[in-house]
């Protein structure tokens, strides 16, 4: 992508996570910073490649099971990243029409496209609103938010490959806590995030992006579990690396070590309080929690 047309409030000389993903994905909606740090990333870990492309094929199979096994007609996409094959609209409507979607994002250009790109089916929506997920109350409260979506009614709420730019612990559950808490029972959580545990070159990947201004951080599986789906029912096979969540038949499965990402997808139960989320903190891969996850396994 060319730097003329581009909006003033659109900074093309630092990189973003979202159009750096545009560039694994191939895509094209992205600038010369976004290319070098993703280069160099890629030059540290040479999988990144398969990892989005993995991460965005977990999307894909997460959306399709709830759409159509799960029976759900409405969801929130939050950190949604800029358009491409296989949004969440075009999975869900595919399966059901009338389903409606609300991506929340707060890059200039993510919104550009967004608007301008995502046809919906007549019978359903599809909506793009302008909200940093760190203030979830007004993503929760927004008209269009409140306009599209019934939270009378199950929503899926979708945090894919967005919780590992926020590097702090404590911010994890103060994002998902508002946000679950504000769904009903029968709603659905599903998220991925970013691991070393199965490279350690993930780790220099990492740095790469720090040292270009996009914080980020890997958590191991049981840790992201602690921090995102505490409380919630896992739907088999529970959290995974994304590329082993209910893969097609026979599908040839890359090393997990290519893919160093986990994902999972959680049910909220019939009854369910809400005492602080993890009040204590679940803490980093660099100093792990001792105790295990609360969430629990649905048969």
């Amino acid at each position: 992508m060319d730097n003329g047309d581009v909006p003033s409030e659109i900074d093309t000389s630092k990189p973003h996570s979202a159009r750096m993903y545009d560039y694994f994905l191939g895509g094209k909606d992205n600038f010369a910073a976004d290319r070098e740090t993703a280069n160099r990333a890629l030059e540290a870990w040479p999988a990144m490649r398969t990892a989005a492309r993995e991460n965005r094929a977990f999307l894909g199979r997460a959306v399709r099971y709830l759409a159509t096994d799960a029976g759900i007609t409405q969801f929130l996409d939050i950190g949604s990243g800029l358009p491409g094959v296989g949004n969440v609209h075009e999975v869900a409507q595919k399966a059901n029409p009338a389903a409606r979607v609300v991506y929340v994002d707060y890059d200039p250009i993510v919104l550009a496209h967004g608007r301008a790109l995502l046809v919906s089916k007549p019978q359903g929506r599809s909506v793009y609103i302008d909200a940093d997920m760190r203030e979830p109350e007004k993503i929760l409260s927004h008209p269009v938010t409140r306009d599209t979506l019934d939270f009378t009614k199950p929503v899926a709420l979708m945090l894919v490959s967005v919780l590992h730019f926020f590097t702090a612990d404590d911010q994890v559950p103060q994002i998902v806590a508002p946000l679950v808490d504000a769904l009903p029972s029968g709603s659905y959580v599903t998220a991925s995030h970013a691991t070393a545990e199965f490279a350690p070159a993930t780790l220099e990947a990492g740095q790469v992006y720090t040292r270009s201004g996009v914080d980020v951080i890997g958590r191991d599986a049981d840790v992201f579990a602690d921090l995102v789906f505490r409380g919630l029912t896992l739907v088999p096979p529970g959290v995974v690396v994304v590329s082993e969540w209910r893969p097609a038949p026979g599908s040839l499965l890359p090393p997990r070590a290519d893919v160093s990402n986990n994902g999972a997808v959680a049910r909220k139960p019939l009854s369910r309080l809400s005492p602080a989320r993890n009040s204590r903190g679940a803490q980093s891969r660099l100093a792990r929690a001792g105790s295990a996850p609360t969430a629990q396994l649905v048969r």
